[in-house]
Formats: structure tokens, sequence, C-alpha cells
């Protein structure tokens, strides 16, 4: 059978560098030729009662736990399914929340970044047919790193993981922030911009937390379809969307001016998380604490955030 040449990663566009295919054994040659060690071990196991999937577990035995690998091992043994197609279906098996929002396996289609977590510890897992590596355990800092934060300077470096923070605050509490202060707390507000967001939504027959809704699902929606449509077509959908759809959506007097700019705002700091997953959870989060600024203004903001917050620290990267 022919198979794909390596090429660089589809979803971690950051620096050309080559990625993952589908062939589990050039994968591991990959990861071999990185780290020509005779601590790096492989151990591999079928999975998949059709399938028969051929799964590599991948770790540095003088640096990762024993224990870690033990239970990495366990908890794929344990895996009964018809088929196993690709890593994300074992993904869903070996996590420890399977309805938690977050993403609590990192996969990655980058050999470096596979090798530099075996280095810190972690164990990966291969699979057959599939171009995704899966790093076990997982922090939730790891998904606004890149391997480039560790190559850069320590300054550069920071400086880029502060900005990539800063972005998920605005992803993930802006819009929030911004119906909490029109619905609910006007007051604190100053007068001048008060004034100024009020004359943008004279004429606009819906409540912001509705409006914000409305265009939110209509953001999830073009994204979703630029992602499906051809490479070519795709970037010409998000262009009209963006700029001819969001224009006459506000002359058309459906939504204001301002709710469309912190809705963008929010949606391009979704786009600085290097990892879709995470991005994802965090624009899903979203409309719950929208509703809850609505109903309890920024009250339901910090009540939201500490429950989100909760659960990422105490019940979601525990393994």
């Amino acid at each position: 059978m022919k198979e794909r040449s390596v090429d660089e990663p589809r979803t971690e566009l950051v620096v050309p560098r080559e990625g993952f295919i589908e062939q589990l054994g050039t994968n591991i040659g990959l990861l071999r030729y990185r780290l020509p060690t005779s601590d790096f071990v492989i151990k591999t196991m079928k999975i998949g009662k059709f399938t028969k999937t051929k799964v590599a577990v991948c770790y540095i035995k003088s640096v990762a736990e024993p224990e870690l690998v033990k239970e990495v091992e366990n908890r794929l043994s344990k895996i009964e399914f018809d088929s196993v197609l690709d890593s994300g279906i074992i993904e869903q098996f070996i996590e420890d929340n399977p309805y938690s929002p977050f993403p609590q396996i990192q996969p990655t289609e980058r050999p470096d970044r596979v090798v530099g977590n075996l280095i810190e510890g972690r164990v990966a897992i291969l699979t057959q047919g599939s171009p995704f590596a899966l790093l076990v355990p997982v922090a939730f800092n790891q998904f606004y790193h890149t391997t480039e934060d560790y190559t850069n300077r320590f300054l550069m470096g920071n400086f880029i993981r502060i900005i990539r923070i800063i972005a998920l605050v605005f992803s993930l509490i802006f819009p929030s922030l911004y119906v909490s202060f029109i619905a609910c707390n006007p007051e604190l507000l100053p007068t001048e911009f008060a004034v100024a967001v009020s004359g943008g939504r004279a004429g606009v027959p819906f409540p912001a937390v509705i409006e914000d809704l409305v265009i939110e699902v209509a953001m999830v929606i073009l994204r979703e379809a630029t992602v499906r449509l051809p490479q070519q077509v795709g970037g010409a959908l998000s262009i009209v969307g963006v700029l001819i759809i969001g224009q006459a959506t506000v002359q058309a007097g459906f939504a204001s001016p301002v709710t469309v700019v912190v809705i963008a705002i929010a949606t391009i700091g979704s786009f600085a998380t290097p990892v879709y997953t995470a991005a994802f959870a965090l624009r899903m989060l979203r409309f719950p604490i929208l509703i809850l600024s609505d109903i309890y203004g920024l009250y339901g903001v910090v009540i939201g955030s500490i429950i989100i917050f909760n659960h990422m620290f105490y019940e979601n990267f525990f393994w």
C-alpha cells in the first residue's frame, strides 16, 4: 500500500516541521531518529475486536515513572471495542472524566513536541492509521505551550505565554462582562462609554444576551463551515461571513456595533490557543457564563469562573 510522505503538520502550522503520518512504523522512526538511546522503550499491543489496530506505548525508561507506564498499559488493555480507527477513540476510553469539556490528553502531530514531553517523563501513545500521538499525563498550561517556546529566548517565550493567557481571559469572559454591564450593572460604566454603548444599541430589538448568543452561534457555524469546505473556498467564505454579513447585521439593526466588536475580540482570543480542543472548550463554556451574567450580572461571571476553575483544578487533570 502506498503511503503519503512525511509532511508538515496540518493543525499546528507554527513553524514548518515534519509531522506524523498514518503509518505507525514511520512515526516510530521519526521518534527514534531524535532519541538514539537504549532508554527509549516502545511497547506494542493490538486493540479492537475486528480492526486489531496496532498501538505503541512510548516512553524513556530512565525518566518516566513506572507507575505511570503501568497505568497507561492497564487502561489500554481494558479497552473492549469493535473498531479502533483513530487515536481519538482511544483518548475517550482512557481519559479520567469523559463529561469534562476540557481535554485531558494532548494530541499532537509533531514529533519534536512528543520527544520534548518524553524527556519530561510523559508517555506517548501512537496508533496505526492516525497521524496524532497522545501525550499523558497533561496539565492545562501545556495547551498554551508550543515547541517554539522552548527554543526562543526566556523573555520572548514568557511574553508570548502571557499574551496567550490574556487571550484566554478575553475569550472566556469578555462577552459575559459586556452583557453584565449592559443588562445588570450599567452604573459601573463610565458615563461617556455608557452613552456611546446606548447610542449604538438604539433600535436593536433584542436584549443584550440574546444578541450575543445569536452572534456567537453564527460565529461557530461560520467556523465549522470554513473548516469543512475546500481551502480555496473556505478563505473566501470567511471573508464574506465576517465582513459582509457582519456589516449587514449591524445596518439591519439586528446587532449593535459594540456587540460585534466584543464577539470578534473573544473569537480572536480563542484562536491564540495552540491546541484546538482546548480552544473549543473555551468557546463552548462562553454560553453558560453568558446566561449567568444576564441573570446575576457580575456575580454570575464570578460564579461561573469559579465553577470552571474549580473543575479544572480539582476534577480534570488527575492521572
